[in-house]
């Protein structure tokens, strides 16, 4: 009589990603997606295009910590919603990016039953926009809300339903209308008025929702050819992981998420780094929400150095993430 053998399930294979490997140069964008991969933090890319804003983008998802069974689940469970989880895409953080001809149902949900829009489709993972200006006004302001809350409530006459929207939004974007303004070897030409009216397609309460702002600077062919490979994802993922479970350890959750009462017993800051995190302040005339988020930027530049107090240099780091746009 022949005896059944039961075989376990194979196990889904690790996720992979493309590899930060592939970018050359653009070492300060490089520095802002591992700091914000480390603390939750959303970011900007700004700069000509062919700088290589989508490749970054890309392979964010890459460095980010491994997903917990808990968010894993989650994640399923939105994706199965729209009938689009797949078990060996298992523990794999989403990356959604929708084109920016998407309307206002499309990114945060909606419709007759209501439905996730790519902003919790992107659950625990990532939320790609470029060309950032060219959606509509009305669509952008929609994700003011959930970038601070993390869910997205959905109200219709027969009932309301809230889905979950903890995502992290990498967005991207060129300086000017023709793409080539701060260009090294191509001219700009649009007026100041249209520079301006172009970046003032994304408003300002937008704006200081997002932690990082980054200029990325545009190469030749002969000097991108004389360009080291970059570094391996493997080897960023392994400081943000290290960074992400110190602050895990700290207070229970991502820098990102800290309230005023979190923050203010995790990120101390006194003598140098004080004044000049108020210096700023003054100066550059933040708004308290824009305050909050540079100390927890400095408070994940801190978590990847390693070091349990916020310094001065950690201060400036984070303070030169929160930069206004070029203008011309």
């Amino acid at each position: 009589m022949a005896i059944p053998v039961h075989v376990a399930p194979a196990r889904p294979a690790p996720p992979r990603y493309a590899d930060l490997i592939d970018v050359k140069g653009q070492a300060a964008a490089r520095r802002a997606l591992e700091i914000a991969a480390a603390g939750g933090h959303s970011i900007l890319l700004v700069g000509p295009p062919g700088t290589g804003k989508s490749m970054l983008a890309q392979r964010f998802a890459g460095i980010l910590p491994p997903m917990s069974t808990d968010e894993a689940l989650e994640s399923a469970a939105v994706l199965s919603l729209v009938g689009q989880f797949s078990p060996q895409r298992w523990a794999a953080r989403p990356c959604r990016a929708p084109h920016h001809t998407a309307s206002a149902v499309a990114l945060v949900g909606g419709g007759s039953p209501p439905m996730p829009g790519e902003i919790s489709l992107a659950h625990h993972g990532v939320l790609f926009l470029d060309e950032l200006p060219e959606f509509e006004r009305r669509v952008l302001e929609a994700l003011r809300q959930p970038i601070e809350a993390g869910t997205v409530t959905i109200s219709r006459a027969a009932r309301q339903v809230d889905f979950p929207a903890r995502f992290q939004l990498i967005a991207a974007m060129n300086p000017c209308p023709c793409g080539h303004l701060g260009h090294r070897t191509i001219a700009c030409r649009c007026t100041p008025d249209q520079v301006a009216r172009y970046q003032d397609r994304v408003s300002g309460p937008l704006l200081d929702r997002i932690d990082l702002r980054v200029e990325m600077a545009s190469f030749t062919e002969a000097e991108l050819g004389r360009l080291p490979d970059g570094e391996p994802t493997r080897a960023v993922a392994a400081r943000v992981r290290e960074a992400f479970e110190r602050a895990l350890r700290r207070q229970g959750t991502p820098n990102d998420r800290l309230d005023g009462c979190g923050l203010q017993a995790a990120c101390t800051v006194e003598g140098e780094a004080r004044s000049l995190l108020h210096a700023a302040t003054v100066r550059l005339g933040w708004s308290m929400r824009a305050y909050h988020r540079v100390l927890r930027v400095a408070r994940t530049i801190a978590d990847l150095a390693g070091t349990a107090d916020v310094g001065a240099r950690h201060v400036a780091e984070a303070i030169q993430y929160r930069r206004a746009l070029r203008a011309r």
